[in-house]
Formats: structure tokens, C-alpha cells, sequence
């Protein structure tokens, strides 16, 4: 009886041995998936952050009147201009096309970056349009078009995040 009393005790005494490891992993995986999730989002708030504040710059810099911008037909799409900046804007192209590059590498969603990239088109045609006309010619449906893609991008951005609408 004792034999049997003892192998009891010790069976049991493994099983919560086991149960115990297996749920103190289980709760540790957990905090691990928490904080990595927490540190991604840390790091597309942080690109995307930095992806407006670059094209707000590289908009600012194509309205500004001493702006050198010229610009030449896309190759690929008909109707359409590419600006080139001279050696001063080129750093808003350069930062703005690097940050681009960033919010595709980090985002969750296709639809962050489809309209990320509408924003990016639309600057793009807002320094196209003033490398042939001055900054107050420029066409209003054009910023109302940026308007419309920036709402869609931050949108985008709460719903990757997860923020209430």
C-alpha cells in the first residue's frame, strides 16, 4: 500500500510540476507577443510621424518662391510630370522618397500604404504643377486632392494601430 500511495503522491506531485511550467510559459509567451506588438506599433507611429512631417516639408519647399523646380514627362504614364529640385530641394525628395521606403518596410496593411502612396503622388503633382507656374496658380482641386489623401493615410493609420475612428 505505501508503494502505491507513494507513487500516487509523486505522480501528482510531477503533474503540477508540469502544469505549473506549462502555464508559467504560457503567461510568458503572452507578455512577450504584448511587448513585441507594443514595439511595432511604437515603430509605425514613429515612421508615419516622420513620413507626414517629410512631405509637409517637401510641400513647403515646392510653394516657396525661390523654389528651383523643373520638371519632365513620366515615362510610364502619359499626362502625367516628374519634378526634379535643384541641389537645395533635393534633400526634401531624397528624406521624403526615404520615408516613403520606411512606411512601406513597417506597415501591417496594403491599405497604410496604397494611401501613403496617394499622398505621395499628390505632393509629387503639387511640385510638377509649380515647376510651371507660380505657387498661387497652382490649381486648389490639387491641395483638396492631398486633403482628401492625408484623411485616407491617417485613417488607414488608426485602423493599423487600432485607435477608435
Amino acid at each position: 500500500m505505501t508503494v502505491a500511495t507513494s507513487t500516487t503522491t509523486a505522480a501528482v506531485a510531477l503533474l503540477g510540476v508540469l502544469l505549473g511550467g506549462y502555464l508559467s510559459f504560457r503567461n510568458q509567451d503572452r507578455l512577450w507577443a504584448r511587448d513585441h506588438a507594443r514595439q511595432w506599433r511604437d515603430i509605425r507611429l514613429s515612421a508615419y510621424r516622420v513620413f507626414i512631417a517629410a512631405y509637409r516639408h517637401y510641400v513647403a519647399f515646392a510653394l516657396e518662391p525661390t523654389a528651383n523646380i523643373t520638371a519632365a514627362p513620366h515615362p510610364r504614364h502619359p499626362g502625367e510630370l516628374i519634378p526634379f529640385f535643384d541641389e537645395f530641394g533635393r534633400p526634401y525628395k531624397e528624406r521624403l522618397e526615404g520615408e516613403f521606403a520606411t512606411v512601406r518596410l513597417v506597415s501591417e496593411l496594403p491599405e497604410t500604404v496604397q494611401s501613403a502612396n496617394r499622398v505621395l503622388v499628390t505632393v509629387r503633382q503639387i511640385a510638377a504643377a509649380r515647376a510651371t507656374v507660380a505657387a498661387a496658380e497652382i490649381p486648389p482641386d490639387t491641395f483638396e486632392t492631398l486633403a482628401t489623401a492625408e484623411r485616407e493615410f491617417l485613417s488607414a493609420i488608426r485602423r493599423e494601430l487600432g485607435l477608435t475612428s
